[in-house]
């Protein structure tokens, strides 16, 4: 009888510790080998530090028997865009199963995401393999991202999650019936401070300090390296509002050191004793180490984690204007991007409103949810129409663009008897002529 090889695919720290603790709390069978498969899929691989080299790395090595990386096989090509030719599949099968010792072995996947590469690819290479998905962010709680080879969706046996947002149904897969279970918070938790006892000497922070989340936004695309310099400033200034004198900024790994600079000429600005963290490990580390008195971001995955895991406050800032910037419509970021900005507190007085009902999320999330993937979930519909009708509000019309509620025929579109007038030249006028006469009375 073969043995069973789960291979574990994580490209984060805090990817792996969701791994570990679902590993701890019985998610998966038995295994007779347990394979982490390390990719880096950062924009320069070859400038950043290998996931098993960052601080921290020790504590979850422990839950694997071996540890390879997948940048090593496909050298000298880059994890997010090498795909195998389809008819190269069979072959770099037996080529992975003899470089890695596997024969015969029954082969289990435990992946981050299926959107793209290289999580899909290696599903595509183990063909026939069951596969496991763990999400470890807000963007699970959104649709599958384009429509997936139903030879992947439909091997995978279960998604995994942890409780962002507690009694949020996840969306992801769910057009394969793909079952959604979370990853218990206590488990989740004692796999962070082991974590946190590996990584070594943290900063301690001062008692009423504030923790700023940086996101890369300028690097995928989002915003332009000035609005991201000043979505930090904003998250200074309004820390500095809130009265705290000490601040700690967290940036990503991947950012661009001249967020940091601006960052601090901006703390010298205001009097405001700064920190720079530049020490690799999850944000999670330092909440459970430190306790930040306050954590601001912008649609952070640690925001979630820090308000429904650990209890500290947290504030958001910047998702007002980034409702409007993912493109294509259907961008993974839109969902992590509505539910900070429906769920979280605005930093800045006066620019956010208050948080949407507990009740209200899972019918939000289902209209977006359906506007996003019409096509794969045309069943969405009428649930999406409910709630239209019944919640389209001004706080709520946010997170839908009025074109595509009227490309969609639902409620809060243009209605279809005057669809044309966007496209008439007579009406772009009329309101042009308009608006000049509105000016000039107000002049």
């Amino acid at each position: 009888m073969s043995r069973t090889t789960q291979i574990f695919c994580a490209s984060t720290l805090y990817g792996l510790a969701a791994q570990a603790a679902a590993i701890g709390s019985g998610c998966f069978a038995e295994a007779e080998r347990r394979v982490l498969l390390v990719v880096d899929d950062s924009a320069v691989p070859e400038t950043a530090p290998a996931l098993d080299k960052m601080p921290g790395f020790a504590s979850l090595r422990d839950h694997f028997d071996d540890v390879l990386s997948w940048n090593e096989v496909i050298r000298p090509f880059h994890p997010g865009a090498w795909t195998p030719r389809s008819e190269d599949i069979p072959l770099l099968e037996r080529h992975l199963r003899l470089l890695w010792g596997l024969g015969g072995d029954r082969v289990e996947l435990v992946l981050e995401s299926l959107r793209a590469g290289p999580a899909l690819t290696v599903a595509q290479l183990f063909t026939g393999a069951p596969v496991h998905v763990c999400a470890d962010g807000p963007a699970g709680y959104g649709p599958t991202r384009g429509k997936l080879d139903p030879l992947v969706g439909t091997r995978v046996r279960q998604l995994l999650h942890p409780d962002l947002v507690p009694g949020l149904r996840p969306m992801l897969l769910t057009e394969f019936d793909v079952p959604a279970r979370v990853v218990p918070t206590p488990a989740f938790l004692k796999t962070m401070s082991e974590l946190s006892e590996s990584a070594g000497v943290l900063p301690d922070l001062p008692d009423n300090a504030a923790l700023l989340l940086g996101q890369c936004l300028s690097a995928r695309g989002i915003l332009s390296p000035a609005e991201e310099e000043d979505l930090y400033a904003r998250m200074l200034r309004g820390a500095v509002e809130r009265g705290h004198a000490t601040v700690v900024f967290k940036p990503h790994p991947a950012a661009p050191a001249r967020c940091d600079r601006a960052l601090e000429t901006e703390a010298e600005r205001l009097g405001v004793d700064l920190t720079v963290l530049d020490t690799p490990v999850p944000a999670e580390v330092l909440f459970g180490a430190a306790r930040p008195a306050l954590v601001v971001g912008c649609f952070s995955t640690a925001l979630f984690t820090a308000s429904a895991f650990y209890g500290l406050p947290v504030a958001r800032v910047g998702t007002g204007a980034l409702l409007d910037r993912p493109a294509p419509y259907q961008d993974g970021n839109r969902v992590p991007v509505v539910l900070a900005d429906a769920v979280l507190p605005d930093l800045e007085p006066g620019q956010g409103e208050d948080a949407l009902p507990a009740d209200e999320l899972n019918g939000l999330l289902t209209a977006v949810g359906f506007t996003l993937q019409p096509r794969i979930h045309r069943s969405l519909r009428p649930a999406a129409e409910r709630y239209l009708a019944q919640h389209l509000r001004p706080r709520t019309r946010r997170y839908f663009r009025r074109g595509r509620l009227t490309s969609l025929g639902l409620p809060g579109g243009i209605p279809r008897r005057l669809a044309f007038l966007p496209r008439s030249s007579t009406a772009r006028r009329a309101v042009r002529r308009a608006r000049a006469l509105k000016k000039a009375v107000r002049g």
